[in-house]
């Protein structure tokens, strides 16, 4: 019998993951941790065995992952604090004889200009001195991303960003969880694999897709990195938050979220949600 454990499971990604898992093993080969348990009772009613855990509290996570064979770690959202934290899992993992982990890592990680790209590859460096067999996935941005701000931007005919002509082959959700559930499930160690939509499209074809749908003009209007990250703290956004997004943004611009390889679709077999379907759901709310 083999473990399965889901860091991160409580999460919205991580509750794709767990749907995934259960269609490919049994309920009581999964370990959902999370930090606050409640959030995954639905799972444990379906026989999936669910555990706190806390990326801060290491003298801890020892006993928590103990039994688990196999780890998919889940980026934490701690935004400055990841490479501390997952450090922590992954020694705790080696202590406690996790015998593979799978990492949600960012396309391009040791090249990507997109600042976040050094938490992650700093986590790579861990795993890759761990001695662990591990796996990394990848992963483009989602779809979800790009629908937060629909509503207003579509009563105000205006799409603002940073992102200048660089394309983004983006999928959702759920897409990437299902990629994730297969390389947990399959994956044998020393393998990069880039997740990411099988079409890529623009911020223009963005807001042109939002016009056709919305049955109104919708422009999108490109913006300098800095005067993006001022107007998100205009609307609300932490200056640190809005820097990240805004930093993220212009690093589209230099092909950072473009990614042709269609290994997503591979691994599960089915095509990636396209931009467009999201967008529809999300005006439909």
């Amino acid at each position: 019998m083999t473990t399965y454990g889901v860091t991160g499971a409580s999460g919205q990604l991580g509750k794709f993951v767990l749907n995934e898992l259960l269609e490919k093993v049994a309920a009581s080969d999964i370990v959902a941790f999370g930090r606050d348990t409640s959030k995954l009772a639905d799972y444990a009613a379906k026989g999936v065995t669910v555990r706190a855990i806390d990326y801060d509290k290491p003298e801890e996570l020892p006993a928590a992952l103990a039994g688990v064979d196999r780890l998919l770690l889940i980026s934490g959202s701690a935004l400055g604090e990841r490479p501390r934290q997952h450090a922590n899992v992954i020694n705790a993992a080696k202590e406690a004889g996790v015998d593979y982990i799978a990492y949600t890592s960012i396309l391009e990680a040791e090249t990507t200009p997109i600042k976040l790209g050094r938490e992650h590859q700093a986590t790579e460096e861990t795993l890759a001195a761990s001695g662990i067999d591990y796996d990394l996935c990848r992963m483009g941005w989602y779809n979800e991303n790009y629908i937060g701000s629909l509503a207003p931007q579509v009563e105000h005919g205006v799409i603002t960003g940073a992102q200048g002509q660089g394309r983004i082959s983006s999928a959702s959700r759920a897409d990437l969880a299902a990629g994730l559930a297969v390389v947990l499930v399959k994956g044998e160690g020393g393998t990069t694999y880039d997740l990411a939509g099988d079409t890529s499209w623009t911020m223009e074809d963005f807001a042109a897709e939002v016009s056709k749908q919305a049955g109104k003009p919708i422009k999108y209007v490109d913006m300098p990195e800095a005067e993006y990250a001022k107007s998100l703290e205009q609307v609300g956004l932490p200056g640190y938050i809005a820097a990240v997004v805004a930093n993220s943004a212009a690093a589209t611009a230099k092909g950072a979220l473009e990614n042709d390889s269609r290994t997503l679709s591979g691994l599960t077999g089915r095509a990636t949600t396209p931009i467009s379907q999201t967008i529809a759901s999300a005006l439909k709310n």
